[in-house]
């Protein structure tokens, strides 16, 4: 099956799946908006019929008649607020997968390439949009010129005072989008950034507390707070001019409507009941553009989330379908790799070489920022490189799907992450059924278990994502099972043991010494002597570059300085203070 287009298209093609449910609103529409003559007609009966007559019967067959013609319009117009409802769900949860990987994919990029995080949010305010009444409003406007022309049925003035005023509104209309939407979306786009600093705060509210920053960081706050809310109160100023004057204008109309019938009346070129039905059409005529300008703001922000959408989707396409390859072997294999972070000018990672066997482990040392972290997004799959060519089993990462790839790699970030859900469920990796065998071996193998049966409900002791109350040594042995849990070939290891204790290091040591043993392989970023006791060889980065590459005792003796104090240290796997590799 080919892939959709990026951007733009996917969304069209997105609503264009759901088009039969826009056709059945359509139709709705046409009854709906004819059974709106009901009111008209039947005053227009009343006054040149009924009242004439003075006819008992004829009164009461036609409210039978405009009873079930209401009762028929209330269903129809159920029906299209309901469809429409449908299709805007139906738009959704076609796109929600796909704007949701695109978010995550978005958020690999440096801060200030990201833009607007606020995909699946733009996404549900779309959904809400087909919701709302406001669409069933522009479904409707395509009939005011059918009422109108009905008025010139009555009496040519009054049609042309129907044009002149219905024009007047649809420029009002125009004149309204053009004047608020810089202030819409400037609110919108203060909110968000209040919000954000919010959520900034909330993170990191333990340094807030501690480094006495509460009323620095709350009064900063406070004053985002009150820009976004000066500018929110300004577009709704603006928009409320219109919103009020349009109002106004359409009850005047409808005076002036039903003034010019009764002057026509007394010349007797219009009959009472035709001066009455005439002012209701007016209205009629004029309420959905009424209702659209005073719904204007959430078109607005609709259109704002389609545009923001559609640049989210084509700076993030789709990843292409690829084959499922068999399990790899443990063989890791640099060949030449150059790695240009995303928007950076200079390389981060330049001519990186080293082929890495199963089951052996590899130590990457360097200062902060020598390429590491780089080094280990490469690996990942998450930057790729800009050059050369990185192998797993012998296929390079492009050939992987990326899900398959992150089973084949167990990674342990320095900062570990965990969400909002049971332990056993972040070590199976969120998975919506997780394999209870898979997660206890992955714990036992992350020498963790005894420590989650420690907790007061084990495995099943519930996290509030990473505002837990675990210390960073507990996150950090979690992480480390998730890393396990698919069984992988690879681990990587960033500085895993930075939050550990001296048990929590003997412990990942001999997590590492059995994953060696199993013909897996290792690479662990760190600056920590201790972390290197199981590696086999050691990498030195420098500024990006390879400084030295080889087997551990050789570099530690050639390129570090303390290498006697380092090499005691390993051996007896622990890291006395001021000793660094």
């Amino acid at each position: 099956m080919r892939a959709p287009e990026p951007g733009l298209p996917e969304l069209r093609q997105a609503r264009n799946l759901a088009n039969k449910l826009l056709v059945s609103v359509f139709l709705f529409s046409i009854f709906v908006n004819l059974l709106m003559l009901t009111g008209p007609l039947f005053m227009l009966q009343i006054y040149d019929r009924v009242l004439a007559s003075r006819s008992e019967a004829t009164l009461t067959a036609l409210f039978i008649l405009v009873a079930a013609l209401y009762a028929l319009m209330a269903l129809l117009d159920y029906s299209r607020g309901r469809t429409l409802a449908r299709f805007g769900a139906r738009f959704q949860t076609e796109l929600d997968d796909r704007v949701f990987s695109a978010s995550v994919k978005r958020a690999l990029l440096p801060e200030e390439r990201r833009g607007s995080a606020a995909g699946l949010r733009d996404l549900e305010t779309i959904q809400s949009l087909f919701a709302s009444p406001t669409v069933l409003a522009l479904f409707d406007i395509p009939w005011t010129p059918v009422f109108i022309a009905a008025i010139f049925i009555f009496h040519p003035l009054m049609g042309w005072l129907a044009i002149v005023g219905g024009a007047f509104l649809i420029c009002l209309t125009l004149l309204n989008n053009r004047l608020t939407r810089k202030n819409t979306l400037d609110a919108q786009s203060a909110s968000a950034g209040a919000n954000a600093f919010a959520n900034e705060a909330r993170s990191a509210a333990e340094v807030v507390r501690a480094q006495g920053m509460h009323d620095a960081v709350s009064a900063r706050w406070h004053k985002m707070r009150e820009e976004a809310q000066g500018q929110t109160i300004n577009a709704s100023d603006r928009t409320g001019i219109f919103t009020a004057f349009t109002k106004s204008f359409r009850l005047f109309l409808q005076s002036a409507m039903l003034a010019l019938g009764a002057w026509l009346v007394l010349g007797g070129e219009l009959t009472a009941g035709a001066m009455i039905a005439g002012s209701i059409l007016l209205g009629r005529a004029l309420a959905p553009i009424e209702q659209t300008l005073g719904q204007w703001p959430n078109v607005q922000r609709a259109l704002a989330g389609w545009r923001s959408l559609a640049d989210l989707l084509q700076a993030t396409p789709p990843d292409p379908p690829k084959i499922d390859l068999p399990r790899p072997t443990a063989r890791i294999e640099l060949r030449n790799v150059t790695i240009y972070a995303p928007g950076a000018k200079q390389p981060t990672l330049a001519g990186v070489n080293f082929t890495l066997e199963p089951g052996q482990a590899l130590g990457v040392i360097g200062k902060s920022g020598s390429g590491k972290s780089t080094l280990a997004r490469a690996i990942l799959g998450i930057w790729p490189p800009s050059s050369g060519e990185i192998r797993i089993g012998g296929a390079t990462l492009a050939q992987y799907d990326a899900d398959a790839l992150g089973r084949h790699i167990g990674y342990l970030p320095q900062q570990v992450s965990l969400f909002t859900g049971k332990i056993a469920e972040n070590i199976a990796r969120m998975a919506t059924e997780p394999d209870d065998r898979k997660v206890v071996e992955a714990a036992q193998r992350a020498n963790a278990h005894e420590m989650i049966l420690a907790l007061p409900d084990g495995y099943q002791s519930r996290l509030d994502g990473s505002d837990s109350l675990l210390s960073g040594g507990q996150r950090q042995r979690i992480g480390l099972a998730r890393a396990l849990y698919e069984d992988p070939i690879l681990l990587v290891l960033d500085e895993p043991n930075s939050a550990l204790d001296s048990d929590g290091s003997e412990a990942l040591n001999r997590a590492v010494a059995a994953f060696k043993d199993s013909e897996r392989s290792v690479i662990i970023m760190t600056h920590r002597p201790i972390a290197i006791s199981q590696c086999d060889l050691l990498m030195m980065l420098d500024s990006g570059r390879v400084k030295a590459f080889g087997p551990r005792e050789d570099i530690l003796k050639s390129m570090v300085k303390n290498a006697g104090d380092v090499q005691r240290v390993v051996a007896r796997g622990s890291s006395p203070r001021g000793v660094s590799a």
